[in-house]
């Protein structure tokens, strides 16, 4: 059971599902083909473990930073229940290969590049390029949750339409203000780790308002599929997401507290599970 935590601590699984979750609703909300039960496993499996192969790179990576932060000291390369070895670069490469090779090989060559470029966005892009470098980190590197739901929808159609791009937009401009949220209650952390992430560049204050205004974006962005065919119940889930995670945002506004930052944070994956809910019931009972 420890050896099961460790692997899913050192996967990000939880992240890993996001995307899965994300990809799948692409998938149910775009017209075109419908998939068969192995199609859809391995779209599930193959954003899974694709994410999971990044997630496991950017630990592998980052053991300097993890071991100074209270919030990441527990992963298993940290703690020592792994020891860093090129062996685990090989098997990195074996989970990103297994999930890019089984979506060219079940679903489409568009699939397999869009789960392909999740995972280097994360582990390259972010993790290697940006993360030590720029503010920026989390807006550019961020856009792997973007790739996440254009391979669901190009598993059903290549030819990628204006909902599932919208929804990829969601993602895009979810992230930053989800991770934001925890980067002010994480504010020593990453000052400590000397990582530039925006509360420790401009301070929490000033962030709370840049995450207010993408917040506000982001919910613009977000009803958008509504005038693009979702109907009502797309766009009730949408706006009483949005106007939780503003909500709380706006509570942050005068209290940059932890607390009330996590409460941010959560408040972002509500918001995420509305909308995401909303588009797979509105499909599913009136599309």
């Amino acid at each position: 059971m420890d050896m099961f935590k460790q692997i899913v601590n050192l996967l990000k699984l939880r992240i890993g599902v996001i995307m899965m979750l994300t990809a799948l609703v692409a998938m149910v909300v775009t017209p075109g083909q419908s998939l068969s039960g192995v199609q859809i496993l391995v779209l599930a499996f193959a954003v899974l473990i694709s994410a999971g192969s990044a997630g496991a790179f950017n630990q592998y990576f980052e053991i300097d930073l993890d071991s100074v932060m209270s919030r990441t000291k527990d992963r298993p390369f940290v703690t020592g229940s792994f020891h860093k070895s090129p062996l685990w670069i090989l098997f990195i490469l074996a989970l990103l290969g297994a999930g890019v090779g089984s979506a060219a090989l079940y679903l489409n060559e568009a699939a397999a590049m869009y789960i392909f470029l999740g995972a280097f966005f994360y582990a390259i892009v972010y993790t290697v390029l940006l993360k030590r470098r720029t503010w920026m980190n989390i807006v550019i590197g961020g856009a792997s949750g973007s790739f996440a739901v254009l391979a669901g929808a190009a598993a059903v159609d290549p030819e990628l339409s204006a909902i599932p791009i919208l929804l990829a937009l969601v993602l895009f401009f979810w992230t930053p203000s989800h991770f934001w949220s925890l980067a002010i209650a994480k504010h020593q952390d990453y000052a400590k780790a000397d990582v530039p992430m925006l509360p420790v560049v401009i301070g929490d204050k000033r962030t709370a308002v840049v995450v207010l205004g993408n917040t506000l974006v982001l919910v613009g962005v977000s009803v958008m599929p509504f005038f693009y065919g979702l109907s009502w119940l797309y766009l009730a889930g949408a706006v009483s997401g949005g106007g939780y995670f503003i909500y709380h945002n706006i509570k942050m506004l005068s209290d940059q507290s932890p607390k009330v930052a996590m409460k941010s944070f959560f408040a972002s994956l509500v918001q995420l599970v509305l909308l995401l809910i909303g588009a797979v019931l509105d499909v599913v009972l009136l599309g």
